[in-house]
């Protein structure tokens, strides 16, 4: 089968297969036209056989050694690099993203495989707890199974098919049955024959990884509903992240959908640093929404100053500054039309247009927009996301209203604070409520930009994302795909290496409440 036909075929475990007779293709966005490359969407039967093998393969892999495990996400990486340039034109071509920031996303991609590989290699993740004794518990993390993940539209690497969902499921030791994002199928395709050939290398169990697409609902509700499905994960809009919990919570065996939905992501500008340095902040607030299109979960899409009088300067810079501001490109018409669509309803009885940059055709176009605190706690639905690179001032009377405005905000995924350090201790009070408010609380700084390290939580309180208590970037995202499993006086030849008392893998234990890597003894 020549390789044009291989591209537009689901990935079921090591082989390819194109069963169904819905056909699609990708959407060039800066060219606007439909690229040639035909892709088939799966049928039940395709997602029935990739989900079976995969529950198969699970026997295998869940006692797979952590440095296999390791080497496979090692591989993984490298055969990514080894696509070289065609893997960046592609997604280029298939996102409208410029080729610099799509080299730095992949560099982000097997970055965050290695992350994962070193950190299950030095085996602490597990969260060894012991208690000796009568009766002699221990306790670890185990996998959960077979996981469903869709990919993103926005980062057609990074959240994407070797992404941070799957990078954090393989090293927790669940199989993958990926659900390809249809903006970027041939992308897709590509990191999916990367991550093939990194199964055969290593050896890894056929079905621990299977790419399926789709452009209809039912390919979605079908995966979440399969009865060998043990856990969703999403990054998308609300809607769709709703539509997946609502199937999964009604299952006979309901499962958990972890779903990262977005958020307006608030920042708070605090009147001492307005005085201070509120025209330097104008234009880095510009920067931040303007990024990429405003193409972020963590875009600022909303911002809060204290007063009309000491905002006043600040107001001023963001309006000269929109005036030379580009637009640029959406992902996909669909997006684009959701955006115009949003800002068409922003603009309703006491909303301000502050400013907007220079219309071009196919482009969206950065606005700014404005409201009393009073309109906005009146009608709330004002300060709900509009994807893209707009953002919505609103303009408290007095800093009571601020805190007001804090404590009626939905889950965020991020808050953020302006303050000079005078200002941040007279206002701890606000840091408190932003807490309950937020899965990340950033000082001084703006939300875009996600760093991926062990401390990093992408998540918060709903409707930001289901459940509160997980983050989709860090090596914490392992904990999603996992859970705890107590051993109560077991022989010690029947313990998980990482439970026994000689601790040969060397890792950090909480024993009988110290945490320590020595060994027990009698």
């Amino acid at each position: 089968m020549s390789r044009a036909l291989l591209t537009g075929l689901q990935l079921i475990g090591n082989n390819f297969s194109g069963e169904g007779d819905r056909l699609f293709r990708a959407f060039d966005p800066v060219q606007q036209q439909w690229l040639p490359q035909e892709f088939r969407e799966a049928t039940t039967g395709e997602i029935d056989t990739a989900l079976t093998m995969a529950a198969k393969a699970f026997v295998t892999y869940k006692k797979t050694t952590p440095e296999q495990r390791a080497a496979f996400l090692h591989a993984i990486a490298d055969d990514i690099v080894s696509l070289g340039d065609e893997l960046i034109n592609v997604a280029s071509a298939e996102s409208g993203l410029p080729l610099p920031r799509l080299q730095g996303e992949r560099d982000r991609t097997t970055g965050q495989l290695r992350l994962f590989a070193n950190t299950i290699k030095e085996g602490s993740w597990v969260n060894a707890r012991i208690n000796t004794g009568t009766p002699d518990v221990r306790q670890m993390q185990i996998p959960l199974g077979v996981i469903g993940i869709f990919g993103a539209s926005n980062f057609p690497l990074a959240f994407s098919v070797a992404g941070g969902d799957t990078a954090a499921a393989l090293a927790a030791g669940c199989p993958v049955v990926f659900k390809a994002h249809p903006a970027h199928p041939h992308t897709s395709y590509l990191v999916a024959t990367a991550i093939r050939k990194a199964v055969m290398r290593t050896q890894m169990p056929e079905g621990v990884f299977s790419m399926v697409h789709g452009t209809s609902h039912e390919t979605g509700q079908y995966l979440t509903a399969h009865p060998l499905v043990s856990a969703i994960a999403f990054t998308g809009s609300f809607k769709g992240g709703k539509a997946l919990y609502d199937t999964a919570t009604r299952r006979a065996v309901p499962i958990p959908v972890y779903a990262e939905m977005g958020s307006v992501n608030p920042v708070f500008f605090l009147p001492g640093i307005l005085r201070e340095k509120g025209s330097a902040l104008a234009m880095q607030l510009l920067q931040s929404v303007t990024l990429g299109v405003g193409q972020f979960c963590t875009n600022p899409g909303m911002f809060i100053t204290p007063s009309e009088e000491t905002a006043a300067a600040f107001i001023s810079t963001l309006q000269q500054g929109i005036d030379g501001v580009s637009g640029g490109h959406m992902l996909t018409p669909g997006i684009l039309h959701a955006y115009q669509q949003g800002i068409d309803w922003l603009q309703q009885e006491g909303v301000q247009v502050l400013g907007a940059a220079h219309p071009a055709p196919e482009q969206a176009t950065p606005y700014l927009l404005q409201v009393t605190a009073a309109k906005a706690l009146e009608t709330p639905a004002i300060c709900q996301e509009v994807f893209g690179p707009a953002s919505l001032h609103i303009q408290a009377g007095s800093i009571e209203e601020v805190y007001a405005l804090a404590r009626r905000l939905e889950g965020q995924l991020t808050a953020t604070i302006h303050g000079t350090e005078e200002d941040l201790q007279e206002h701890a009070g606000l840091i408190d409520i932003l807490r309950e408010k937020a899965g990340r609380i950033i000082i001084n700084g703006f939300p875009t930009g996600v760093a991926v390290n062990h401390a990093m939580v992408h998540g918060g309180p709903w409707p930001a994302a289901t459940p509160a208590a997980g983050t989709s970037v860090g090596t914490a995202a392992m904990y999603r795909f996992c859970r705890p499993v107590c051993f109560q006086d077991f022989p010690a030849y029947l313990l998980p290496p990482e439970l026994q008392d000689h601790n040969p893998m060397h890792i950090w234990r909480l024993v009988n409440g110290n945490h320590e890597k020595l060994r027990i003894t009698n």
